[in-house]
């Protein structure tokens, strides 16, 4: 009896995937736990493996279609088996249609960069770039232009041998005359820059598509707020330089603002709560999302347990998400559960950035670079390094003071260190 396989989900917030490869074409063997397609979701591109013994009799989403969770991917069974009844009743108690499974398009090639002659030109008086072809002329000599351009011409006194035509085949027209100026520069035709409008159309990636939808809702949904505060990172910097001269591995300042979030969560459990509609779920653990960006958008894996965690053992598993990340090999256990989430961008020269609400965390922190500026210790102005975060906030959740006295125990382990190591 052939199998049908669905398409499966394979993440908590997938709806529909993309089928990026067929390892096995149609009429192939299958063996259960062999690698049959690989599936794009909204988070990464995934191996799906089959859960069947047989042969490949049918494709239902080709490469590159896009399908909704549990429409028909693909049926296994055995050589030449006769499937268009299990096919068919399939079909008719699906609740899908045949438009829901749809040939995802290719993405639209360049517009081409047409001849001068053959495109919407826009003239500029530039006299040091480039010229389109010059003015043309037959062969007694006469030039050939619009007869609006030469009434304009003749009103402005533009002699029309020294004005170089972007029209059909070089012809001078009414846009080369309002855009003419003399050229100085030696010569005897001005040049003139034609630029042409061309555009290219990506299709939405899946990843894409799931950060727009969710990030619309939290945005739009869950009333944010922000608070901003500075970090006197001296003491910081100190420590960090003291710890990566030991042998047991390197510590980032990301680490330290991870090891730092994780101890004040544990102290203002407020902050490490959820809107779920008719409750607000307290979270009593503390699992930290760290965005990592990757080229189709971001990916939030989650550090567990992260107030309980060494500095270096917190630096070596956001190491090794981000090289998942980009290598694509994350997986659903990597990136669910975050109960807090980070963002930080300061080691893209960053100062300061507000960060939206990731769903269900009822709040997420910006992290700003760390920058040189004078500062006033003990009455005297100094050089110092200071670090802004921001704290957005669901209103529904955290209240203002709420928000203010977990960034000041932030600020605090972060300003003091060595109570990030021994904690």
């Amino acid at each position: 009896m052939a199998e049908i396989v669905y398409m499966p989900k394979l993440s908590d917030t997938m709806t529909e995937g993309v089928v990026a490869e067929w390892t096995k074409n149609v009429g192939e063997e299958v063996s259960s736990g062999e690698v049959l397609a690989e599936i794009e979701t909204d988070k990464a591109t995934m191996e799906f493996e089959s859960f069947y013994d047989g042969v490949l009799l049918h494709i239902g989403v080709e490469k590159g279609a896009t399908a909704p969770v549990n429409a028909i991917l693909a049926v296994i069974g055995e050589k030449d088996e006769d499937i268009k009844r299990i096919l068919a009743d399939a079909e008719k108690n699906s609740p899908f249609s045949k438009e829901e499974v749809k040939v995802k398009e290719e993405a639209p090639k360049a517009t081409p960069v047409p001849e001068p002659t053959s495109v919407k030109a826009v003239a500029t008086s530039t006299p040091t770039i480039a010229a389109a072809s010059p003015s043309v002329a037959d062969s007694n000599g006469r030039i050939f232009a619009s007869p609006l351009a030469k009434k304009m011409a003749n009103e402005k006194g533009i002699d029309l041998a020294n004005v170089i035509g972007t029209g059909d085949a070089g012809r001078i027209v009414k846009r080369d005359i309002d855009h003419y100026t003399p050229y100085v520069g030696g010569g005897s035709k001005q040049r003139a820059f034609v630029g042409v409008e061309s555009f290219r159309d990506e299709p939405v990636s899946q990843m894409r598509k799931t950060i727009a939808k969710r990030l619309s809702e939290s945005k739009f949904t869950a009333p944010h707020f922000y608070l901003t505060l500075d970090i006197d990172m001296d003491n910081a910097i100190a420590i960090r330089k003291q710890v990566n001269n030991l042998e047991e591995g390197k510590v980032s300042f990301n680490d330290m603002v991870i090891k730092a979030c994780g101890l004040a969560l544990r102290e203002h459990p407020t902050v490490n709560s959820a809107w779920l509609g008719d409750v607000i779920r307290r979270n009593e653990h503390v699992h930290i999302g760290v965005a990592v960006a990757v080229d189709e958008g971001l990916l939030v894996p989650v550090v567990r347990f992260a107030d309980g965690k060494e500095l270096t053992e917190i630096g070596s598993e956001v190491r090794s998400f981000a090289k998942k990340a980009k290598d694509k090999k994350l997986q659903p256990s990597d990136w669910e559960g975050n109960t807090f989430t980070i963002s930080n961008l300061g080691m893209f020269g960053i100062e300061e950035f507000t960060a939206i609400v990731n769903p269900p965390d009822s709040c997420i922190m910006a992290v700003g670079g760390i920058k040189q500026v004078p500062v006033v210790k003990d009455g005297a102005v100094v050089p110092g390094n200071v670090m802004k975060v921001t704290l957005s906030c669901d209103h529904r959740v955290v209240d203002g003071v709420s928000g203010s006295e977990f960034l000041n125990t932030f600020k605090k382990y972060m300003e003091n260190p060595v109570a990030l190591l021994v904690k």
